[in-house]
């Protein structure tokens, strides 16, 4: 079952997704300020995103709605497919891993 996330009709729906690539990195969280509050006072009302810039890095930013790029279709594909490449090499290393240890265990 996928987690569902009501906004209150007042609101706007957000521009971006969890979990979507952009050109700044993954979204990871979001959260909205409200007109009329302190905080969209002091830092301007609307959404604002938590990305990652990558997988690799424990680096977050927090950027405005307008703030963020979306990748191309042709971006993405490319992201997607140089990962699916990745986990690829990764899985044949393990097979070939798991068969040395099956041979050496068959042997022993």
């Amino acid at each position: 079952m996928q987690p569902t996330i009501s906004i209150p009709q007042h609101w706007p729906y957000p521009r971006f997704n969890l979990e979507q690539r952009t050109q700044q990195g993954i979204i990871l969280g979001l959260y909205y300020y409200p007109s009329g509050t302190e905080l969209a006072e002091q830092f301007d009302d609307g959404w604002r995103y938590v990305l990652m810039p990558n997988k690799n890095s424990d680096e977050i930013s927090y950027l405005k709605e307008d703030q963020i790029q979306p990748l191309t279709p042709e971006e993405l594909f490319q992201q997607i497919t140089a990962e699916i490449d990745f986990y690829q090499q990764q899985i044949s290393i393990l097979n070939r891993q798991l068969t040395v240890l099956t041979k050496g265990a068959n042997n022993g």
